[in-house]
């Protein structure tokens, strides 16, 4: 009981700190937004796998946390944001409209599977497939990953 509530104010409080960084457009601050879409996930997954027991409580927070991180995510890539990381594809500022249109349909999908919540580890899974093919058609088009 103790681990879900730790997950549950994790989510929450990583949902509060990605508006008050939501502008900075910093690698530092991208990253952290990734990191908490990665936790959340990872949270997911457990679950998925059969590592951790169905919990809808973590599943809402972690959904949440991916659906408010991935709107906020774009204002990362504002005109006077970071342009030199080595990380990302300068053609985000070329395709800017594709880029927020991707990171859109991530928060739609998690959104989507709140309001249709996932009832069972199975629902789970299905709902991480969704997740992930948004997650990797926009790292395909924009990340560049380090050697």
């Amino acid at each position: 009981m103790k681990w879900k509530a730790i997950v549950i104010a994790t989510a929450l409080a990583g949902v509060a700190l990605g508006s008050v960084v939501a502008a900075d457009g910093t690698h530092d601050s991208r990253i952290g937004m990734m990191k908490k879409i990665g936790g959340a996930t990872g949270a997911l997954g457990a679950i998925a796998k059969g590592d951790k027991p169905y919990d809808a409580d973590i599943v809402k927070a972690s959904l949440t946390t991916i659906a408010e991180t991935a709107k906020a995510f774009p204002d990362q890539f504002n005109p006077q944001s970071d342009k030199s990381d080595a990380e990302v594809n300068p053609k985000i500022w070329d395709n800017l409209d594709d880029f927020k249109a991707h990171a859109a349909k991530l928060s739609t999908d998690a959104e989507t599977a709140l309001a249709q919540l996932p009832a069972d580890k199975a629902g789970v899974g299905a709902t991480l497939k969704t997740l992930g093919g948004s997650c990797g058609a926009c790292h395909q088009a924009y990340r560049i990953k380090k050697d």
